[in-house]
């Protein structure tokens, strides 16, 4: 028979998260905010089962708590991605529309208006009675909402935990939409049959926890992960997990807790277990059920803290017709016989009923025959602990672990909420990916207006950079070529500012082969002689241009300028800087031609590839000073902006002489910047046992790794990670021959680590392609194309021609 829900709405008045049912009760109701996935370890299930106990345990008798978890299949809106530059918009396209399954937990409060033990097998939820209104609450409810604060609050003080007041609107959505069968687009009627439930589109079913009989020998705080664990390590998920993210399909799962006197109910229960050694020995159902209510009773007689409690657990489910139905089903029913447990199916009238009164404001309604009786300890076991992935406003795009969705994760942390210093390092061994990663992170920050420095080896970053042509440059070392770059090149006047003159100043000194900073006096003598070459000289400058300046002017110059000679040795100062200048050996990396535009300032991305240099110490020194002169008129320029340092291949690069030293100089820097500095290492073990190494990793508070087939306990000890941190690493798997393709990595953000996947679209996997055949082709139609965009979408549709 069709029921239209307009005609028996089931509220009457709405005063903030304070809800007055038409049967009386009144409810208070929250939206719980959990934590994410496989976050969580062994001891923190117990902390969190032990939380939920202390805020229960003492609300008031008659009090009804209705745990409410909807998981809904629902398509990636992608609405908080990116879609700007070419990358972005693949990567929009990808994921838009990609199925995964939410959830939103709520907690419900109920003060009945009819409190004590239910006779009536059947109680319309509809019908009118009289009510007290929100303004004349009685004592005992007032003294209700009191308690109900108390607990709350203590709910979200735990640091896993947070409640937030329902407001109007929330509890008109949800409970149109429970009504409504979570049909989008319409209002429509609820067809409540004897074979069937039907709302809309939606076929309902029900399966309930609602006698002792349904439960198996234990339950517990949190059980084995099947998928991950192994022999080597266990890996724990909620006991109820599997009927939560996991289980694809549309349903919700509703716990409603009765909490009743202690007293009677222990009355109850001895009559019942009275009853059933009458019956023992007519079958052994009556005589497990005996042991198992006389556990029961002899734990609450033992235990002063406990509070007995009457219960229910169902799974409401729905799918588009009666085949859709059954599958999910038959799937739930899979899952509670893994769990030792067996449902109840009710059907026809009972199990509308069901469904009716697992509403919230109708949950006081089940009768005594379809509740448990249990200790409030072991029903909290059914708790669900964790959702989905938490994605964050802004960040870096990585994907989560359960359906490979999207997920921003704020690596940045600009408040400071999860970290006090940015600095990131990546672990993985040759050839599982870390420069494909290091590439992801590089660019989606450079494409939030992040300057990056980044020191290389092995050319990891010239296709990504490529496409910006505008905004970066490539600095490696060719014999005979020049570096193109000019140190002194200025657009204007104003550009002569103190700042620039003090960062030549470092520059020049560092050139000549200074091995201490240049005191006070030697300072202010290079930076005047400076500030007259740019007044004397007003275009073309250049290394060259300034050799030339001094020495053409070398007679009369310190004079001039009132310089002692003790602060300046001109003779000293051409004999050395002839080697970069003119017939010098090395004249060739300074040298000017065509254009020159160029400023290290203009560009926002900067790789310097030191590969060809490694073995050469004048060249390599040279190109050390660059870097430092690239960080200070870049990173250290503007600490408005952002910017990254990044040493890839950072092994490699320790064995440059003083590179431990300059790295922990940026670290100590970096401070007092708006910036971040990245290390890259294949493993942990390649960074020195020494105090330089222990301050760097001291200062770096994200950690990324990837898979590691020789273990993590050189890691796990070296960064202090915890068991469960462990635990998540040993349990990162790869897939990259399934249809989406992913690596696996662990993230740690200060206290907080989880692992992520990382998928990409296939523009995206082109860009960051970093060696192989297919790199070599997507970079020989970047020569004939000019454009590396064009070259990726014609390496991806060579057909298609058309840009």
């Amino acid at each position: 028979m069709p029921m239209n829900f307009n005609d028996h709405y089931p509220l009457v008045d709405i005063e903030g998260n304070r809800a007055f049912a038409n049967n009386g009760n009144i409810i208070l109701g929250y939206r719980l905010e959990l934590p994410e996935i496989y976050s969580l370890s062994e001891k923190d299930f117990e902390e969190l089962h032990g939380t939920w106990f202390q805020a229960l345990k003492s609300l008031p008798t008659g009090t009804v708590v209705h745990r409410q978890d909807v998981y809904l299949k629902k398509a990636f809106g992608a609405a908080n991605l990116p879609n700007t530059t070419f990358l972005e918009r693949a990567t929009h396209r990808h994921f838009k529309g990609r199925e995964y399954v939410s959830h939103s937990a709520y907690l419900f409060f109920i003060w009945p208006r009819a409190k004590g033990l239910h006779r009536a097998k059947y109680i319309n939820p509809f019908k009118l009675v009289p009510r007290t209104l929100s303004g004349e609450l009685s004592e005992s409810a007032t003294s209700f909402v009191q308690a109900v604060g108390d607990a709350v609050r203590f709910l979200s003080n735990s640091p896993k935990l947070e409640c937030h007041p329902l407001n109007q609107v929330d509890i008109l959505s949800l409970t149109d939409n429970y009504f409504n069968g979570y049909n989008e687009g319409c209002d429509t009627d609820i067809l409540l049959e004897k074979d069937k439930i039907q709302i809309g589109d939606h076929h309902f079913g029900v399966l309930a926890l609602n006698h002792e009989a349904c439960f198996g020998e234990t339950v517990r705080t949190s059980t084995f992960n099947p998928a991950l664990t192994s022999d080597d390590f266990s890996f724990h998920q909620g006991f109820m997990d599997s009927l939560g993210l996991s289980l694809d399909g549309n349903h919700m799962v509703n716990q409603i807790l009765y909490l009743d006197d202690r007293h009677k109910w222990r009355k109850v229960l001895e009559k019942r277990i009275e009853e059933l050694a009458k019956s023992s020995s007519f079958g052994s159902r009556n005589k497990v059920l005996h042991e198992k209510i006389s556990k029961t009773l002899d734990d609450i007689n033992r235990d002063d803290s406990a509070r007995l409690v009457r219960g229910q657990l169902n799974i409401i489910h729905w799918g588009r017709d009666a085949r859709e139905l059954e599958h999910l089903a038959s799937e739930i029913k899979a899952r509670f016989k893994e769990l030792d447990m067996m449902p109840y199916a009710p059907k026809g009238q009972e199990r509308a009923n069901y469904f009716l009164n697992s509403y919230w404001g109708f949950s006081s309604n089940f009768s005594d025959s379809d509740l448990f009786v249990a200790d409030l300890k072991h029903a909290l076991c059914l708790y669900g602990n964790a959702t989905n992935y938490k994605s964050d406003a802004h960040g870096i795009v990585f994907n989560d672990r359960q359906h490979n969705i999207p997920v921003l994760k704020d690596v940045w942390d600009e408040g400071k909420k999860r970290i006090k210093a940015r600095n990131f390092a990546i672990f993985a061994p040759t050839g599982e990916g870390k420069s494909f990663l290091a590439n992801n992170i590089l660019r989606q920050y450079f494409e939030q207006r992040v300057r990056l420095v980044i020191i290389d080896l092995g050319g990891s970053y010239a296709k990504f950079a490529k496409l910006y042509p505008d905004d970066y440059t490539i600095l490696r070392y060719e014999h005979g070529k020049n570096l193109g770059i000019n140190p002194f090149y200025i657009a204007q006047a104003d550009d002569v500012s103190p700042e620039r003159l003090e960062d030549l100043m470092v520059f020049l000194f560092e050139l000549m082969g200074g091995s201490s900073k240049p005191n006070k006096g030697e300072a202010v003598a290079l930076k005047r002689i400076l500030h007259s070459y740019y007044q004397k000289v007003d275009k073309d400058h250049s290394l060259t241009g300034f050799y030339g300046f001094v020495e053409s002017n070398r007679e009369g110059l310190l004079e001039k300028l009132g310089i002692d000679t003790a602060y300046f040795n001109v003779t000293n100062f051409l004999h050395i800087l002839s080697e970069y200048v003119g017939e010098g050996l090395y004249s060739f990396l300074f040298e000017v031609d065509g254009d020159q535009s160029f400023r290290l300032e203009e560009k926002r991305l900067i790789v310097f590839e030191l590969d060809e240099v490694c073995d050469n110490k004048e060249v390599l020194s040279v190109m050390l000073k660059l870097i430092k002169s690239a960080i200070q008129r870049t990173i250290w320029r503007n600490r408005s902006e952002r910017g990254i340092i990044l040493f890839d291949e950072f092994a490699k690069q320790l064995k440059f002489e003083n590179v431990l030293e300059s790295v922990e100089f940026y670290y100590q820097a970096i401070r007092k910047q708006n910036g971040a500095i990245g290390i890259i290492l294949q493993s942990i073990n390649q960074l020195p046992d020494n105090s330089t190494s222990a301050g760097i990793l001291e200062n770096t508070q994200i950690i990324y790794s990837l898979r590691n087939e020789k273990g993590y306990d050189a890691l796990a000890k070296r960064l202090n990670l915890s068991s469960h941190d462990l635990d998540q690493l040993r349990s990162i798997r790869n897939d990259l021959k399934g249809e989406r393709k992913y690596t696996e990595i662990f993230i740690k953000i200060g206290s907080e680590g989880n692992v992520f996947r990382l998928e990409v679209p296939p523009e995206v996997y082109a860009a960051y392609l970093t060696d192989g055949i297919e790199s070599e082709r997507i970079m020989a139609l970047y020569e004939s194309e000019g454009c590396m965009e064009k070259a990726i979408k014609k390496f991806l549709n060579p057909k298609n021609t058309t840009t």
